[in-house]
């Protein structure tokens, strides 16, 4: 990877596997918008960044100093996907997915965002989780003036931990709300420490989390997966049951090992976006 920094902006060439397209619409975050040039905008770690792939370049705006220390770990980019994305490949009923969600990195995203974020996802569509994590942002995030506009961060656990149900009926999400408001408050005062989850096993941080109102299965191995690094956590929602299930007890999701959250994606990308045939993901 070549890395340098021109104009405002740093341009990367020599990464494979880095489609801004797949890698903001596969559903792992909700926070970045195309914008009319065909570029994403989006706010992450308390940043405001603009992204877009021309050719072989990546173009990041802001300085080099800022890309290394926020959006070269947010990209996951010392992971090689390329090579990753091969092994995957190699079980005959992920090559498909595989090749399908070819571009797709997975996020380094902020763990408290990820736990937040994926509470708002029950029994809800993107879209509307967007909505709503959106509307969580402008009314109670920081302000960051970027490109002559206002954006917002997302607001800290220790903010969201100091308000009332009544304050988050403008979010409009219903059921949700004391799960948002219990786990801000678990974070806040240290009943979840993220910090110590880091130095515990996959299934240990599991448990942690599903004790929390709110948090099954599936957002807890969304927040391992999305929040905290866990490329062994395997979420499985509807569109991903759906693909194990046409294999019945011969997919197991342990086999690939460091890699299974990686091929969660592509199976969720392929069966999603409407490439699934009539093998898993492939």
């Amino acid at each position: 990877m070549r890395v340098t920094e021109a104009d405002g902006r740093v341009e990367i060439t020599g990464v494979s596997d880095f489609d801004p397209e797949k890698i903001f619409e596969c559903g792992q975050c909700f926070r970045w918008r195309r914008q009319a040039d065909g570029s994403f905008l989006g706010v992450a770690m308390e940043k405001a960044a603009r992204v877009r792939r021309e050719g072989d370049k990546i173009l990041f705006s802001g300085g080099r100093a800022e890309f290394e220390a926020v959006w070269f770990p947010y990209f996951d980019l010392e992971r090689d996907y390329g090579s990753v994305r091969w092994e995957i490949s190699q079980d005959p009923r992920m090559h498909a997915a595989a090749e399908y969600g070819a571009g797709i990195r997975i996020l380094r995203q902020e763990p408290w965002e990820a736990l937040c974020s994926f509470l708002f996802s029950q029994c809800n569509h993107i879209p509307r989780i967007r909505q709503i994590v959106e509307t969580l942002c402008s009314t109670y995030g920081e302000p960051i003036e970027f490109e002559n506009r206002i954006v917002y961060t997302f607001p800290k656990a220790e903010r969201v931990a100091e308000l009332s149900l009544g304050d988050l009926e403008v979010l409009r999400s219903g059921y949700r709300a004391p799960y948002i408001l219990s786990a801000a408050r678990a974070v806040t005062d240290g009943s979840l420490n993220f910090e110590a989850l880091a130095g515990v096993s996959t299934e240990e941080a599991r448990r942690a989390l599903a004790s929390l109102p709110g948090v099954g299965r599936k957002v807890a191995d969304c927040v391992l997966l999305f929040g905290m690094g866990r490329t062994d956590a395997f979420p499985v929602d509807v569109w991903v049951r759906r693909a194990m299930e046409r294999q019945g007890d011969r997919f197991d999701p342990s086999a690939f090992g460091e890699n299974a959250g990686i091929a969660q994606q592509y199976i969720f990308f392929y069966e999603r976006s409407g490439g699934a045939g009539k093998e898993c993901a492939g």
